[in-house]
């Protein structure tokens, strides 16, 4: 058996739902990843690429094409914001990643992103039947989550409202296919992005907070 076929086999069965190696390790490792980015560690990118590569064989392998595109993008953004974070790590003096809130005008191109990239990419999806099960809800991942990712590199509170909203859609979405342990994960990271976005907030407003005291 090779790595693949391994990879998405059956790992163990709970409350009926047949739990694969892929969706688990893919998973346990994209929480890492997402708990990582809340306290602006560096290694949340590699570990988001890592997590990338295995969900994208659990997903290519159920012809989920939005969601193993999304992981493809995963793994993408990962390497961008890897070399992102570690540039601003050399340019601030004290080594941390500086978080901030999107402007108006950056908030109305990511909402626009989103929106215009999920018709087009749910477009795709509706006229090529093959490529996903679940067009629209597939395409609004994959464009959730490319949004999500790139306000994250950038250092916007936002990213972690992108995730929410992403996670949303992905629970239902998860255990409708199969992916049991997607969904569950799912709903463990939502509390973390209730956490990350609350810490992300607090710290955005620091700096403003020194200046006006000063």
């Amino acid at each position: 058996m090779n790595l693949a076929n391994w990879l998405n086999s059956e790992a163990f069965t709970v409350v009926g739902q047949h739990i694969k190696w892929s969706d688990m390790i893919g998973n346990i490792i994209g929480l890492i990843a997402l708990a990582l980015g809340w306290r602006r560690s560096i290694w949340t990118w590699p570990a988001q690429l890592l997590s990338g590569v295995i969900l994208l064989v659990a997903f290519a392998s159920a012809h989920l094409s939005g969601s193993a595109g999304k992981q493809l993008v995963v793994i993408v953004v990962a390497l961008w914001g890897w070399w992102s974070w570690n540039r601003g790590r050399q340019q601030a003096q004290d080594g941390s990643i500086a978080v901030r809130f999107a402007t108006w005008r950056e908030r109305g191109v990511l909402i626009g992103a989103a929106a215009l990239g999920t018709l087009a990419v749910g477009g795709l999806f509706t006229a090529v039947p093959s490529l996903s099960w679940d067009p629209w809800p597939d395409a609004y991942i994959f464009v959730g989550t490319v949004v999500a990712m790139y306000a994250q590199a950038r250092g916007m509170v936002e990213f972690w409202f992108a995730w929410l909203l992403v996670d949303l859609v992905g629970v239902p979405l998860n255990f409708a296919n199969g992916f049991a342990f997607s969904g569950f994960v799912y709903v463990i990271y939502g509390a973390l992005v209730l956490w990350g976005m609350r810490d992300w907030w607090l710290r955005s407003r620091t700096p403003a907070l020194k200046g006006a005291t000063a």
